[in-house]
This record gives structure tokens, sequence and C-alpha cells, in this order.
């Protein structure tokens, strides 16, 4: 079972029920400006669940969401499939994992809180032997000009290689490789825009959707992730390890 302990922070897999109840409570609190109550799916009874607790007092700080699939074959599978037209990873033949429902407890903002939830990942992946980690990744709020430059900047640089390409399929999309397509954006505003967890995967060589779903139940726009395991920088993927080590 994953355990992993630096500085001020452990991350852990839930082990009761108490423990997903926190889990869903402090997504509720992430993704509902404050609410109390529990975020709840289908999707929590098949999936492991990671908590990120500071270590003195155990409150919760971090949880996300794991499903193991064997290969491509079972991406229909997914919560992101219920977004994304998938078919083309459907021929990718490795283990995969989907990181689902990622949240810090908004009243934290020490970036340590984010390094080992990623070590966590890390080491996950390397005793798993995932080849392909995806989720989806979330802008906060449904006004997607907010985040022209962000999303100028994930169509330069940033899409699915067309072999892996996700496509439309939920009814409200804002298709930002169409839309601005002619937009040049500017570095500053488009890396300040971009969510903690997505600039984390780009740093890692992850890729996105060419289209964000707009999410109104949740008030977030999101974009397919992908992170083929092969393609992450040698010197990222030391630093990884030294945080999962």
């Amino acid at each position: 079972m994953l355990a992993l302990s630096k500085g001020r922070y452990a991350a852990r897999v839930a082990a009761t029920p108490e423990d997903l109840r926190a889990c869903q409570a402090l997504r509720h609190r992430a993704f509902r400006a404050g609410a109390e109550g529990l975020d709840a799916d289908a999707f929590d009874g098949i999936c492991s669940h990671v908590m990120v607790e500071e270590a003195r007092s155990g409150a919760l700080v971090c949880c996300f969401r794991l499903m193991a699939l064997s290969g491509g074959g079972e991406i229909r599978r997914s919560y992101s499939a219920q977004f994304y037209e998938l078919s083309a990873l459907e021929s990718f033949s490795g283990p995969m994992v989907e990181m689902g429902r990622f949240c810090i407890d908004p009243a934290w903002r020490d970036p340590d809180i984010l390094r080992v939830a990623w070590g966590a990942m890390t080491a996950h992946v390397d005793s798993t032997g995932v080849e392909l980690l995806f989720g989806c990744s979330s802008f906060q709020g449904t006004e997607a000009e907010t985040y022209a430059d962000a999303f100028a900047m994930l169509k330069d640089s940033h899409l699915a290689p067309k072999r892996w390409l996700p496509r439309v399929k939920a009814p409200n999309v804002f298709r930002f490789a169409q839309k601005l397509a002619r937009m040049k954006p500017d570095v500053k505003r488009a890396m300040s825009g971009m969510p903690p967890l997505l600039r984390t995967y780009l740093l890692m060589g992850g890729w996105v959707s060419d289209h964000a779903v707009v999410d109104r139940d949740l008030n977030t726009l999101h974009v397919f992730t992908g992170l083929e395991i092969r393609a992450i920088p040698p010197a990222r993927a030391r630093l990884l390890r030294g945080v999962a080590g």
C-alpha cells in the first residue's frame, strides 16, 4: 500500500469508510466554494483514494482518486470518457491510470502539498508499471475568455499527438484550438491563469485535448490531459523520484 512522508506532509491510501467521507467532504469544499457536504459519485467505489495529510495535526489537505486500467481497451470505463470521445486511445497497449477529483484544501497554500501529491503519484506509477497517466484538469469558472492566453498557449505548444487526440463528445465545449487559431499568447498571463495541476502535467511533457468542456455543475472548464510516462524529461523524473523516495 502506498505510503509516503516528506517534511510536514504524509500521503497514504484511504483505508476506511471514514477516510473516504473525509475525501468527499474536502472535494465538496474545494469544488463548491467552501460549502459543506459530500462530493460523491459512482466512480468512488471502484477507485483508490490518496490522502495527503499534515503530519502533526492529521488535517487532510489534499486528495485525489486513481482508477487503474489494463490498457486502452478499458478507456470507456473512465470518468473522462463521459465527456470526451476517447476511441483514439483504445489502441494504447500499456497500463494506464486515471487521476481524478484532485483538490487541495482552499485554506492551505503550501506548494509542498502539490509536491508530495506528485511524489505519491510517482511512487504509484513506478510500483505498478503505469505507462499513461490521464485525467481532466480544471479551470475555475466557465468564462473561457478569462483564460484566453492560457488556452492559446495550450493550442500552440501542448496539444495531444494526433494519434491520441480526444474528440468532442460533451454538448457544451469551447474549441480553443479552432477559436484561438490566430491568437499569440502572453506567456506571463498564460502561466498565471494555468491551474497548478495542469502546469505540473505540462512541465513533465503532458498534452491536452483541443477543446475544453464547460461543466456548469462544478463551475469549471476542463481539458483532457495525458502524460506518457516515458516522455517525462529525465531531470524532471529524477526530481519526482527524489520526492517519492
